[in-house]
């Protein structure tokens, strides 16, 4: 799938005077919480207790289908939310939803890191047909990768391999409706690396960053998607809109 047709992104609304040079590391990742990936708060616990004593691949299931009912998908826009704060919320975009799954994982001491993807702009473009001005050029996001048995498997293969979740039935994520890239996880390949053919999202892919110890350390490095000015203006708003549905009422 690409979203390269004619679409205008926004530099202004991006910190452009980052310089995201892809860095050449394999960290050792770590079950230690930290600024955003809090684990030791109750409302962490709670989703902990709910998978506590499964084999790790089979606690990450169940944790991201107790996630994906439990946090509603919305638009926010800060990426360095503390994952009680999402937890207490109720709702959380994406890359929130994705910070979750890795304080649950690390509660229950399954070693996590992140990899960190450039991402054209354009690829959220169908999301946001009438405010195409406002859509950032690049967005910068933490694609969690997990330590089961001997090695790591990224979060787009949690649920299958990319050639096991094919897109043959029911199609491809498309980033165009109410689905979001948390909830196709369980569903379809998200493939980044252009493994398979129908399900390649490689195209929208402007820069591999590297692997990082924790998503913390990757927003540290390399900023988040929005300038802080934009971010901080932009999140009351978009933390309420979910994709498909609108603002929330309450």
């Amino acid at each position: 799938m690409h979203v390269h047709n004619v679409f205008v992104t926004c530099v202004l609304v991006t910190p452009w005077w980052r310089s995201r040079t892809p860095r050449d590391a394999n960290p050792a990742g770590g079950t230690e919480p930290t600024a955003i990936l809090d684990w030791r708060h109750p409302l962490v616990d709670a989703y902990v207790s709910g998978v506590r004593g499964q084999e790790p691949l089979t606690l990450l299931r169940s944790a991201h289908t107790l996630i994906a009912a439990g946090v509603r998908p919305v638009y926010a826009v800060n990426d360095t939310q503390p994952v009680s704060r999402t937890l207490r919320r109720g709702r959380g975009s994406c890359s929130q939803r994705l910070a979750v799954l890795e304080a649950v994982a690390r509660a229950s001491g399954i070693p996590t890191r992140v990899r960190g993807l450039l991402v054209d702009g354009r690829f959220w473009g169908p999301r946001f047909p009438r405010v195409k001005f406002l859509v950032p050029r690049h967005v910068v996001l933490a694609w969690p990768e997990f330590l089961v048995g001997t090695g790591w498997m990224p979060v787009t293969e949690l649920f299958g391999d990319v050639a096991t979740l094919s897109c043959a039935v029911g199609g491809g994520f498309t980033n165009a409706d109410g689905e979001t890239l948390f909830d196709a996880l369980a569903r379809t390949a998200v493939d980044w690396d252009g493994v398979s053919s129908s399900c390649d999202l490689s195209a929208s892919v402007v820069a591999d960053l590297g692997r990082f110890g924790s998503r913390d350390e990757l927003f540290a490095a390399h900023g988040q998607t929005l300038c802080p000015g934009i971010r901080i203006a932009a999140d009351p708003m978009m933390s309420r809109w979910s994709p498909g549905r609108g603002p929330a009422r309450h």
